[in-house]
């Protein structure tokens, strides 16, 4: 059963980074990993082994849109943000460097919020059930977060982007403003 803030038998360690409306399931293609399995050939990677509740197939994070809602079973859910690791996937795969690895690596998987709650199995397909027009990809949010020379136009689009969470909008505001006043003053003519 998928709830408003995860999947029943779901627990996250630290409710301040994991779990929430904004992060109640973590979606992660099955297309990244023969990508890990290359760059990471000494550990097992079986499907879960980064932290996801689905292990999807065909849901890419520069097709998917944030706002994009999906039927998984008889639960509706709402495409939300991208997943930036915390420390204990460090500590997970026993490696210092997975962290930058995966930010680089763009491959980040993504998280929904429940607009229904409902029931979902293994082999559920996934179903675009509306589309969020206007939005940015999952990939394009990768791409504007920790890029110190992000679009302004996108970073605008971003920090204005209703289905992203607070902080997100919050913090692509301050990389706007951050980046405008780093321009150069230019006279009128």
């Amino acid at each position: 059963m998928v709830r408003q803030l995860n999947l029943d038998g779901d627990r996250q360690a630290d409710l301040t980074v994991h779990g929430g409306p904004y992060k109640a399931v973590y979606a992660y293609p099955s297309e990244h990993y023969p990508f890990w399995r290359q760059e990471l050939p000494d550990i097992d990677l079986p499907f879960g082994k980064f932290g996801e509740n689905f292990t999807t197939e065909g849901l890419l994070e520069d097709a998917v849109n944030i706002g994009d809602r999906y039927r998984v079973g008889s639960a509706i859910l709402q495409v939300r943000q991208p997943r930036t690791p915390c420390y204990k996937l460090a500590v997970k795969f026993q490696r210092d460097d997975i962290l930058q690895r995966f930010l680089k690596s763009g491959r980040s998987g993504f998280y929904f919020s429940v607009d229904q709650e409902g029931e979902v199995g293994a082999g559920d397909e996934v179903e675009l059930f509306s589309r969020a027009d206007q939005s940015l990809t999952v990939a394009e949010v990768n791409h504007l977060y920790g890029n110190p020379n992000a679009e302004a136009e996108m970073l605008s689009r971003a920090a204005e982007l209703a289905a992203l969470p607070d902080g997100w909008r919050k913090y692509f505001q301050t990389k706007l403003e951050e980046r405008n006043s780093a321009q150069p003053a230019r006279a009128s003519i």
